[in-house]
């Protein structure tokens, strides 16, 4: 190896295969960090529960979102809404637990300020002796919600992106037919598993992990023998509409894949036997398989820690028997344990000065560019 000048790192412009990734403070510094928070996580449709999780009037979960908490909860009419989750008296948080079930009302546990499921102000000491004080107007503050594939999905911003170009188009753009993850009939299956992942990672550099697959053959062993492709290198997100074939010895999307569960009724032939993945940015990561669907939800809590909430939907028949899910919840949670652990290994090279002007990707990352490009685009920063 020959040494270079550790004050000049990354000087020569590499060759037209490969192209820049993002400067190393893009991962650490804490003001663009804010700026992200701000410009991105609070400014686009964020995944922030899952509709099952509101089944009844009155059951509420609190997200994080950007620099805001929000509390989304389901009315007694079974609407979902959504507000931060802030009491309008004093600024104390409503609720401070991530989840819980209120009968007709959410009441501030510093003054009593009392709320409806609709976000009215109903009720707090003393309101009589102040008759000039008009309620309607100081109700919680709102935020815009819509569910799809059986998630609430919410948006800070005064006015909110298209929902249908930005998170619908997404996936349309990927599968190449919004009507392909509609065949996956998620917003009917059940939940099999949940589990959450405090990664010590910048949330990027999970994005960029998961959109590509040249590491899988290195890290990814159980991953590779059930979709051999991926052990070329190649992602499926790279190409428009592909979802990678299983294995011809390999009879389901299980961890030593032996059979599943049984195609998904809407699933067709086309999909059968085929893995599909889709990133919906900032923060959604969908799996399609013939079976099952993988959703994560990433929530990113300061420069080098996310939050990542993973959950495996199966039929409703399937979760309902008791059946055995091990072998399929295995195969991806040790694909996440690998991936995790490799973004936290690159965190801390975030920072050195062998990373102060970035890295490089290879062509079969080169679809990761459009993703560096929306950030630094959104965050206003001009093209390096």
């Amino acid at each position: 190896m020959t040494a270079t000048d550790p004050d000049a790192p990354g000087t020569a412009a590499p060759p037209e295969e490969l192209l820049p990734t993002l400067a190393g403070h893009y991962y650490t510094d804490p003001a663009v960090f804010a700026r992200e928070q701000e410009l991105i996580l609070e400014s686009h449709w964020f995944c922030a529960v899952r509709s099952a999780d509101l089944a009844r009037p009155g059951a509420f979960r609190t997200a994080t979102v950007g620099r805001e908490s929000v509390l989304v909860c389901r009315t007694r009419s079974g609407a979902v809404r959504a507000f931060l989750n802030v009491c309008r008296h004093r600024g104390a948080q409503l609720c401070t637990a991530e989840s819980g079930e209120v009968r007709r009302s959410l009441q501030c546990p510093y003054h009593a300020w009392t709320y409806d499921l609709d976000g009215r102000l109903v009720a707090a000491p003393n309101m009589a002796d102040m008759p000039g004080v008009d309620k309607r107007e100081r109700g919680l503050i709102g935020v815009h919600v819509r569910e799809w594939l059986g998630y609430v999905w919410v948006c800070l911003a005064d006015e909110p992106p298209s929902f249908d170009e930005t998170v619908r188009g997404a996936v349309a753009r990927r599968l190449g037919d919004e009507d392909v993850v509609e065949r996956y009939g998620v917003e009917g299956l059940a939940l099999g598993r949940r589990i959450s992942y405090d990664v010590a990672a910048n949330w990027k550099l999970v994005v960029e992990n998961f959109m590509e697959c040249y590491h899988c053959g290195t890290i990814h062993p159980e991953l590779t023998e059930v979709l051999p492709e991926f052990a070329e290198g190649y992602a499926a997100q790279y190409h428009v509409g592909h979802g990678a074939e299983f294995g011809s010895d390999v009879d389901g999307f299980t961890v030593d894949g032996t059979a599943g569960f049984g195609r998904l009724g809407g699933v067709g032939e086309e999909q059968d036997r085929r893995y599909y993945a889709v990133t919906v940015r900032p923060q959604v990561f969908l799996n399609l398989v013939p079976d099952h669907v993988i959703v994560h939800r990433m929530f990113p809590l300061a420069p080098d820690r996310t939050l990542i909430e993973c959950d495996w939907l199966y039929s409703p028949e399937v979760v309902e028997s008791g059946t055995d899910l091990s072998h399929s919840v295995e195969l991806f949670d040790r694909v996440n344990r690998q991936d995790f652990e490799a973004c936290e290994r690159c965190q801390p090279a975030m920072s050195s000065r062998a990373y102060r002007t970035g890295g490089v990707l290879v062509p079969v990352e080169h679809h990761i560019a459009e993703f560096h490009a929306w950030v630094a685009d959104l965050l206003g920063d001009p093209p390096e």
